[in-house]
């Protein structure tokens, strides 16, 4: 594919659904709590929120209500685990959304926002006008949405929730911690294995490619079928990442596509999940494709394309001792003649596969 058609492929890609943010009262359930304790589920309810859970989209709540009286009602329906980082206040929508998206890191225009009154799904479009945002008369229709419907179901997917919920555990651990953030991390006991793609893995590679933004290098998408083609291409790498510690698994968490010339390599796509971001591994890959370009007696270069939310990659190439060589339009390319690569972390196990 030429550079020209990436780019564009990489624009025109339509963001899925990551998030859908319910409203409670005449949303979730008929009836407002604090008028009539004995509210009752809305009809189906149930089973488009444990659809979208086994999709591996997320769900929360930013409902105006008594915190505590909502959480025991939620939790006598048994809805409660479903929910992450509810906001129940008496705040606006927008804001409570803001929050929720900066508690899972993910984009506003990822989200979706389901309330049964007008006034406030005006407010979110008003302030958050990337939110999509559903009258709770369609409820029934939340499924079939676009945006809604992943090309796969992914083990990941099927995960999401327990891993983020991981990620709560492990931040709450964090805050209690006293000490430097490097010996909090060494606690954690991490293992990071780097290995070729497998078919098996090329469902998640390709979800990788569509949901990750912010820790993506340029925005190519790749489809299960381009990918595979580089899988078994002798003049590429496609290699993905995967992160355990004593919580649990993170799931695979990143992926790197790099095309192999006579002369010099070129990472044509690097990406990590953002619920790593604050675990001091996202250098781990690039050092490693760095390692293999020198033994292969390579230069390497690597293409960035800004997106206005993934500056922190360009930053990670830059003191990784990458720079600058040329620019095509959005397209930057950085070279690096690896004559210093950054040493792995000793806190984590690295374990890498043929």
């Amino acid at each position: 594919m030429l550079v020209e058609e990436q780019i564009k492929k990489a624009k025109a890609e339509k963001q899925s659904i990551k998030c859908v943010v319910w409203d409670l009262d005449n949303t979730v359930w008929d009836g407002v709590l604090l008028e009539d304790q004995n509210v009752t589920l809305r009809p189906g309810v149930v089973e488009v929120i444990q659809e979208l859970d086994r999709r591996g989209i997320l769900l929360s709540i930013a409902s105006k209500n008594d915190h505590d009286t909502a959480m025991q009602k939620l939790q006598a329906f048994g809805l409660q685990d479903y929910f992450l980082y509810p906001e129940i206040n008496w705040s606006p929508k927008s804001a409570s959304i803001q929050a929720i998206a900066k508690s899972l890191n993910i984009g506003l225009d990822t989200f979706a926002f389901v309330d049964d009154q007008p006034f406030e799904r005006e407010e979110v479009s008003y302030e958050l006008p990337e939110v999509t945002c559903i009258d709770a008369l369609q409820l029934h229709k939340i499924p079939h949405l676009p945006g809604m419907m992943p090309r796969f179901v992914t083990n990941e997917s099927r995960l999401r929730r327990q891993m983020y919920l991981g990620d709560i555990a492990r931040k709450q651990v964090e805050e209690e911690f006293t000490g430097a953030s490097e010996e909090f991390l060494a606690t954690l006991n991490m293992t990071f294995t780097i290995k070729p793609a497998s078919e098996t893995d090329l469902q998640r590679a390709e979800e990788l490619t569509v949901r990750t933004h912010q820790l993506n290098t340029t925005g190519y998408t790749y489809s299960y079928d381009e990918l595979n083609a580089f899988r078994q291409s002798d003049n590429h790498l496609l290699l993905v990442a995967s992160l355990e510690d004593k919580y649990g698994t993170y799931g695979t968490i990143g992926l790197a596509l790099v095309e192999k010339g006579p002369i010099f390599w070129s990472v044509k796509l690097l990406l990590m999940s953002c619920r790593v971001m604050s675990r001091g591994v996202g250098t781990i890959m690039m050092s490693h494709i760095m390692n293999q370009a020198k033994a292969a007696g390579a230069c390497l270069r690597a293409e960035f394309i800004p997106n206005g939310r993934n500056r922190m990659m360009y930053v990670t190439y830059k003191f990784g001792g990458f720079n600058e060589i040329d620019q095509k339009g959005d397209l930057v390319i950085l070279e690096n003649d690896l004559s210093h690569i950054q040493p792995m972390p000793d806190y984590v196990q690295i374990n890498i596969t043929a």
